[in-house]
């Protein structure tokens, strides 16, 4: 007989593996039984099923926009509705650029609230983008929360936007900001000039009048959104992260096929994370535009640093995250600590290469060398060549993130690990330390999202032996674009 025909099949379905990992497993576990196990262990080996995916919501919630001009507290306004601080704010005007949505909740009812920039009438440049941005959200909402400074008072700006407003035919609550106190509640009054109804006084930083002006939205706000354009659950979401100005709102725009986010020259122009469903090859996603994570967190301030709390945080919530490196730049040290910190977070992992449509021949061949050094630590990352500018090989995306997240969702049968894990410890034996062998008891994987496995030892399994393992658990299962973390729990065997 020879060593093709002895070795077991290990190929997926094989009915003759089936039968033999069975075996294997029963006999490995039954050997468990004479070693001490804590009570996780046995939590643990009792578990069975895959990973319970969260369950998708039901219908898209009706849409809130809070519009106003910069600087008059939408963002205030916004934290103070969701009642914890999500969007970022600052004492200056022009903090939010884009269209931020979030799902609030308020006497029993669900919407989508949507913060916007500052709409100005004579804006140019960055400004006017942001302008546009909170026109498409109006477009987009079911009622409009028109906030004005009631210390101010009606300015020109404020007046086109009644005028804007009105074109749109949408309903409006009239928000008098800043009203702290009794006195204040005057200047709310000066309002109704603006031939929007009543005015609200409220104070977004100290909660005063919220309560009633959100009573007067849920009067007008319909059941369901009219347009759906803030649809949630369902669909896998994916991170677009990198550091500053690689172009993660360009990809954004060009896979909406629309400017669905303010894009400019000055990098630091996204600020909060940008959600925008997307169909693509046939599937829906839910794409997330994330602020550039900048090279020292902790020494920045302001708006910049909540706004890199907030991509962690969508780097989170996320199931894959796509990082973009400047192919037109060397590869730096800030692009490595990024792709680490998507392994940290256990997402699956896409390295998108923007710009390639700008290299040489040359800058090619030294890029293909700094890949080889700089990131070494993720050779099974699936990696995209593009163009966010052009699309160039943007087809090339949606079938490197669905390869990351099948590998994501991986699950090994239990026999079928135990089995191949045997014959790589049969051909490749842990080194003697002390005199001592390890011996592998049992393996599982504990679950998936990124997968984990849990491995039973008699010993210690050294760092450079588990690095092995799990390089042939690559080589035989693949997991391509995601990381997988392989732990040992080292057992004695019960005493007599």
């Amino acid at each position: 007989m020879t060593d093709e025909t002895a070795r077991p099949d290990l190929s997926e379905g094989s009915p003759i593996s089936t039968a033999d990992d069975v075996s294997v497993e029963r006999a490995l576990r039954a050997g468990l039984t004479e070693f001490d196990l804590s009570p996780e262990d046995e939590a643990l080996l009792a578990a069975e099923g895959p990973y319970a995916a969260d369950a998708a919501a039901a219908g898209p919630l009706p849409v809130v926009a809070v519009i106003g001009r910069p600087n008059v507290g939408k963002s205030s306004l916004v934290n103070r509705i969701l009642r914890r601080r999500e969007a970022v704010v600052e004492d200056v005007p022009g903090v939010t650029r884009d269209r931020v949505s979030y799902e609030a909740e308020w006497a029993g009812r669900r919407f989508t609230i949507v913060d916007t920039g500052g709409w100005e009438s004579d804006a140019t440049g960055i400004h006017l983008r942001v302008a546009e941005q909170a026109e498409i959200a109006i477009d987009l909402a079911d009622v409009v929360m028109f906030v004005v400074d009631a210390t101010v008072g009606a300015t020109d700006d404020d007046a086109a936007v009644v005028r804007l407003l009105r074109r749109s035919r949408k309903p409006v609550v009239l928000i008098a900001n800043k009203v702290d106190d009794e006195r204040g509640e005057a200047d709310a009054a000066a309002l109704w000039n603006l031939g929007l109804g009543q005015p609200w006084p409220v104070s977004a930083v100290h909660g005063r009048g919220s309560g009633d002006a959100l009573d007067a939205v849920l009067e007008v706000l319909p059941a369901v959104s009219a347009s759906g354009a803030y649809a949630q659950g369902g669909p896998r979401r994916v991170a677009l992260v990198g550091r500053p100005n690689v172009g993660k709102s360009s990809l954004l725009n060009q896979v909406a096929g629309s400017a669905r986010v303010v894009v400019d020259d000055v990098a630091g122009t996204t600020r909060d994370p940008v959600d925008e469903l997307i169909e693509l090859g046939g599937t829906t996603w839910r794409f997330v535009d994330t602020a550039g994570i900048r090279r020292r967190v902790h020494q920045t301030r302001g708006a910049d640093f909540y706004a890199s709390l907030r991509t962690q945080t969508a780097l989170e919530k996320a199931e894959v995250a796509v990082v973009l490196i400047d192919a037109a730049h060397p590869i730096a040290e800030q692009d490595v600590r990024i792709v680490q910190q998507v392994i940290d977070a256990g997402r699956a992992l896409v390295v998108a290469y923007n710009k390639w449509d700008t290299l040489d021949e040359e800058r090619r061949y030294y890029l293909e060398r700094e890949i080889e050094k700089e990131l070494v630590q993720v050779p099974w990352a699936p990696r995209v060549n593009i163009s966010a500018r052009t699309g160039r090989h943007m087809d090339r995306l949606v079938p490197a993130i669905e390869t990351a997240l099948e590998s994501w969702d991986t699950r090994i049968p239990t026999g079928r690990l135990n089995a191949f894990l045997g014959e790589v410890v049969a051909a490749h034996p842990h080194p003697v330390r002390g005199g001592k062998q390890p011996r592998i008891l049992f393996a599982t994987q504990a679950s998936t999202r990124p997968p984990r496995f849990v491995i039973f030892a008699s010993g210690f399994l050294e760092a450079g032996y588990r690095r092995f393992l799990e390089r042939k658990l690559r080589e035989h299962f693949g997991f391509e674009g995601t990381p997988i973390e392989v732990s040992v729990r080292v057992r004695e065997k019960r005493r007599r």
